[in-house]
């Protein structure tokens, strides 16, 4: 494990390198070492996924979160095929962004009724896909709506639907907000009247969607919203004597990034969402209640790796400068949503025991100040060759990144 030094660096010490497992100093991903992983791939930089570790984290969800709620997978956090052939038996079902995720959700054994779309502008092939295959679409509009009934009228099949509700409430703590304002979400709840009157036997809605916000690290909040969301989703049921197959509430859990962020305690989550599907339940007893979690699943299973290929000072400040950055790694440089830019929790993947410590920066090798992946971090000393670890790299990496921004190479990837 990684050594400390003091108490003050002990205190300082990130909770997301608290359980790293490693053998003669070098992070251990499974039971492969860093290195070995380099040398599989070929290549850094590169992102690694632990597979026994995301089995782990959907195993926890399913023993702290009540029985009867059904878990998905929202593969626009990690979308890498092998990845999402991996969780498929493990979840219940897909959420999905796009269609060529929805070609990936369609290549597993997970059926195409256990799968939907989401995404305020489907494209006219999205939508017919989804009407072919029979993946639910998550209607954003009333435009959306008409369009979904003429082309299944077209093609002389059912569409399923599902009514995604902007909510009439506000959501606090979460590092996105997704509803709640205007917003290109979801239907306004004044504007439901018009979408449900446009659909017919062509759109059957078979759903209700309610995705508030994301990364939402506090549980007060996380727990009102539920409350809120089964409110919202019970009230527009009655008001339009809908029957349903499903419930979506969305998902908001987040993970801790940064120093001072404190991981949720999921059993006292799982204790709360009880209570609200046995409400539910009483009244809507063959509606199943979906959560859809990416972030939450993924992110904590995966590292970006890349190496030191050059190490400088300037004016007095010591930089590693690596072949990973900004391109592959958005978020890490505090460019993906961050307001005050903040490290993510990073390691020298095969020096991970040391007595000897600096501060360093890390950067990547483009031709901007923004390609920071590290900024004065507290590490042990490294030199050229070694291994830097990008860690909580699991979600929203490779394809949330400019992968052709000054036209570097693309990083490997690998599912250990």
């Amino acid at each position: 494990m990684i050594a400390i030094n003091t108490k003050k660096e002990a205190e300082k010490r990130h909770t997301a390198l608290s359980d790293i497992k490693s053998v003669n100093n070098q992070i251990l991903i499974g039971d492969t070492p860093i290195e070995s992983i380099a040398h599989i791939v070929g290549k850094t930089p590169f992102y690694v996924y632990d597979k026994s570790r995301l089995k782990q984290r959907i195993e926890s969800l399913r023993k702290h979160l009540p029985k009867q709620l059904k878990i998905h997978y929202a593969i626009k956090a990690n979308p890498m095929p092998g990845l999402v052939h991996t969780v498929a038996p493990w979840v219940d079902g897909f959420d999905l962004a796009s269609h060529h995720e929805m070609l990936t959700a369609l290549s597993t054994d997970i059926p195409a009724q256990h799968i939907s779309i989401a995404g305020p502008g489907k494209s006219d092939i999205e939508l017919k896909a989804a009407i072919a295959a029979g993946v639910t679409i998550n209607i954003e509009s009333l435009g959306e709506m008409q369009r979904v009934v003429s082309f299944a009228n077209t093609l002389n099949t059912e569409a399923r639907t599902a009514l995604r509700i902007n909510p009439n409430f506000n959501v606090k703590g979460s590092g996105m907000v997704m509803g709640g304002a205007p917003t290109q979400f979801g239907i306004d709840v004044d504007q439901l009247d018009a979408v449900v009157s446009t659909a017919s036997n062509a759109a059957k809605i078979i759903g209700i969607h309610i995705y508030s916000g994301s990364q939402n690290l506090n549980h007060d909040s996380l727990c009102a919203t539920f409350d809120a969301t089964f409110e919202l989703a019970s009230t527009v049921i009655q008001q339009y004597g809908l029957k349903l197959k499903h419930f979506n509430m969305g998902g908001g859990l987040g993970i801790p990034y940064f120093l001072d962020d404190q991981p949720l305690n999921l059993e006292m989550i799982g204790k709360h969402l009880e209570g609200n599907i046995k409400r539910w339940k009483t009244q809507w007893s063959d509606t199943e209640v979906i959560m859809e979690l990416g972030r939450y699943m993924v992110a904590e299973c995966g590292l970006y790796v890349c190496r030191v290929i050059e190490k400088k000072t300037s004016k007095g400040q010591t930089f590693l400068v690596t072949d990973g950055g900004l391109h592959h790694h958005l978020a890490a440089t505090g460019n993906f949503g961050q307001v005050i830019r903040r490290n993510y929790p990073v390691s020298v993947a095969n020096r991970v025991e040391s007595e000897h410590r600096e501060s360093v920066s890390i950067v990547g090798p483009l031709c901007t100040p923004l390609d920071i992946l590290g900024k004065k971090v507290n590490l042990p000393v490294a030199d050229v060759g070694d291994y830097i670890a990008i860690h909580q790299s699991g979600a929203y990496g490779l394809t949330a990144s400019p992968n052709l921004f000054l036209s570097h190479p693309e990083p490997g990837e690998i599912l250990i």
